[in-house]
């Protein structure tokens, strides 16, 4: 099997565009790089198109794999012959490959090989050939001092026949049709855990069942997690008698004393054998497609949050809100570079609000603030009541600003090494700062399963997680592009073709030779060769370095096209940059080669009309109801804003400035079918709500979206 027609069949992608995209993989070449430099070779892949490529390009590499595994084993076994290896050859996929090797796969000591060396194996070719009229005169042929009795002859033999059937690929795949079609997934609560505290949250399975093939990823990963904490029991069921009398038809073609003898072995093939395995490998696909759901819903929310609305260079005074232990205030300049930080205690029980006050306002004036962000957690609306008392001399935007994750980074390798003479309270405002000056150049520092916007994240499997999240960050960072003189090592690792190692070589080369002038300068930081430099250059930025392209996301490589349209229409560079007038006039036609096209030529003009153009909006402030602090002020009609916090595949949650965020079930997000939450919503979007219902005591509030 070849892997060009392998992944055509999966992804229905031109040839052309799959054969060229694995060349530029086998290069080495990144995810980005392609979709945006090369897309005469791709036919304008997007990212997600050529992230499908890399996805069956690694299922292809790990199967072939596999079949040299089998093959291998299968020759030393002496039983490869030219019609097995073709078949083994021609699989397409895992399971039917592992049916094939299934019946030559080293087994522990099973009841069949027990009976085998009793010798009973020809007992049970007779029984399966059917034409034996005497069985029993058959079977007391192979009794002997370790088979007592006619019986245990014939038990043996079926335990023989029962691996038989077990190992039939036809018989597999028709009981794999039934799971697929018909199986029914249900639980039941174990009875010594039912009035256990921590099972409540699981009440709804308590007595469940659903169609496996039509059960939503959530519900399934709760179900599976409720039984991994040993709450619920969980049992797979299909028609058995349906299934026991399908694998007879085929199997049984007489009427005389072989049949009983091989209904049983059915039986026992299906009941011991056959749906224990098929069952759970049915479980486990879907499994796989819950997680990749769920993967997929983090992932989005991810991209949504790392692109979230930037406040820019502004100055900024960050506070982490708190009651006893203070809230902790830190100062940083338009950079995010730390100027100062103190503790103020605003709040009970030291209740020194007036000094506070005075305090904030002292720091305002003197650090020139311009915006202050106020992290969302413990005493986040009493802090924000405060500062919004103050009359401050000049107009300060005042943000509440998600903490999550805040304190994973103040207590990383990456906050110690930037901050070591502070402790966690003073890096957890600095990031909470950050965050609403570049919420990507600060969320890149830490792990995105600590951000808190998945479903199930630590039920899902976490290698295909932290590669579906880890892609979602590289596409981010270069998407938006990097100010190579201020990026911090962590932004700098996501960018096309750099990676951690010539990250901290990048950072080391500034700190000794000072800021980057100019792109071509970049290849004098150790171990950034030639192909580093390709994949990254373009995503780099440079202000006001010495060539004005070099703050563009026109790539390097096409630095000298740009120059000939510029001399061409007698200006210079900077000349050209910004003019939309002259820049819509150029003839692309005229400069399209064989390697540069239209899609490049463009994206270059483009750019050039608007270089390193953030494609973020600008952060927005925004209100909670000053009437709402606690879930018991709610009150069921009430419509509120809020801010949403969370996606998934039944709905958002949304903030509404009280500890528990509320859930719009998907159904209550609009009055037509809602297929994807994200077309109705998105993360950290402000909308009006309706509360629909508030328990208290389960501390859950069901909200609606009001348009």
């Amino acid at each position: 099997m070849q892997i060009l027609p392998y992944i055509i069949q999966q992804t229905q992608l031109p040839s052309k565009s799959i054969e060229n995209t694995i060349v530029l993989l086998n290069e080495d070449a990144t995810i980005p790089f392609i979709s945006r430099y090369r897309k005469e070779m791709t036919g304008n892949l997007d990212e997600v198109q050529i992230g499908e490529i890399v996805k069956f390009k690694a299922l292809f590499d790990a199967l072939e794999k596999r079949k040299k595994a089998i093959l291998k084993v299968l020759e030393e076994l002496q039983v490869l012959t030219s019609e097995l290896e073709q078949k083994v050859l021609r699989t397409r996929d895992l399971i039917s490959l592992e049916d094939l090797y299934l019946p030559f796969k080293k087994k522990r000591k099973t009841k069949a090989e027990t009976a085998r060396l009793q010798g009973l194996e020809p007992l049970a070719k007779m029984i399966m050939s059917q034409h034996v009229n005497d069985l029993k005169h058959t079977a007391s042929k192979y009794t002997s001092n370790k088979v007592d009795t006619i019986e245990d002859a014939l038990e043996g033999a079926r335990f023989i026949i029962a691996e038989w059937i077990n190992e039939r690929t036809d018989i597999r795949n028709n009981i794999r049709q039934q799971l697929a079609r018909f199986a029914i997934i249900s639980s039941k609560i174990i009875k010594s855990k039912i009035n256990e505290e921590k099972a409540q949250k699981f009440k709804d399975y308590f007595d469940w069942q659903e169609s496996l093939n039509r059960i939503p990823s959530h519900r399934l990963l709760a179900i599976l997690r409720a039984e991994n904490e040993g709450f619920i029991r969980l049992k797979i069921e299909i028609d058995s008698d349906s299934a026991i009398q399908k694998i007879a038809d085929k199997i049984i073609r007489t009427q005389n004393t072989c049949a009983p003898q091989i209904q049983l072995a059915i039986k026992d093939a299906f009941k011991r054998l056959l749906f224990p395995s098929l069952s759970n490998e049915a479980l486990t696909i879907a499994k796989e497609k819950a997680d990749e759901a769920a993967i997929l819903v983090f992932s989005k929310n991810l991209k949504q949050l790392l692109l979230g609305a930037p406040l820019g260079e502004k100055r900024v005074l960050a506070i982490d809100p708190g009651f006893k232990s203070g809230c902790k205030v830190v100062c940083l300049n338009a950079q995010g570079v730390l100027e100062h930080n103190e503790t103020i205690f605003p709040h009970a029980p030291q209740n020194q609000s007036i000094e506070a006050i005075k305090k904030i306002n002292f720091l305002v004036n003197t650090y020139k603030i311009e915006a202050i962000a106020i992290g969302n957690g413990t005493a986040s609306r009493e802090t924000e009541q405060l500062i919004k008392k103050i009359q401050f001399t000049n107009n300060i935007d005042v943000f509440v600003v998600s903490e999550a994750g805040a304190s994973i980074y103040s207590a990383s390798k990456i906050a110690r090494d930037e901050f070591p003479n502070y402790d966690v309270t003073v890096r957890g405002s600095v990031s909470i700062g950050r965050r609403l000056q570049d919420p990507l150049a600060e969320l890149v520092k830490i792990d995105a399963k600590s951000i808190g916007v998945g479903q199930y994240q630590h039920d899902v499997d976490q290698i295909k997680l932290k590669q579906s999240l880890d892609n979602t960050v590289e596409s981010c960072v270069n998407k938006i592009g990097v100010n190579i003189n201020t990026a911090s090592e962590p932004l700098l690792s996501s960018v096309s073709g750099i990676g951690p190692k010539i990250a901290e070589n990048i950072v080391n080369y500034r700190n000794e030779n000072g800021s980057f002038t100019s792109r071509i300068s970049i290849k004098k930081v150790p171990r950034l060769g030639g192909k580093a430099f390709e994949q990254a250059a373009g995503f780099l930025r440079i202000k006001n370095g010495e060539n004005p392209l070099d703050d563009a996301a026109v790539h390097p490589e096409r630095y000298a096209l740009v120059s000939k349209i510029a001399k061409d229409l007698k200006k210079n560079i900077s000349e050209l940059i910004g003019n939309k007038e002259i820049i819509q006039k150029i003839p692309l036609e005229k400069y399209s080669t064989e390697s540069i096209g239209l899609l490049t030529l463009k994206d270059i003009i483009r750019e050039l009309e608007k270089p390193g153009l953030d494609p973020r909006a600008k952060a927005k402030m925004f209100s909670f109801d000053q009437n709402i602090k606690t879930i018991s002020d709610l009150r069921t009609g009430q419509i509120l804003p809020g801010i949403v916090n969370n996606i998934t595949n039944f709905g958002c949650f949304v903030d509404i400035g009280t500890k528990e965020s509320g859930l719009i079930h998907v159904s209550n997000l609009s009055d037509t079918f809602v297929k994807d939450v994200n077309a109705i919503v998105t993360l950290q979007q402000q909308i009006m709500v309706k509360v629909l219902e508030v328990d208290v005591v389960r501390k859950r509030i069901q909200l609606a979206l009001v348009k």
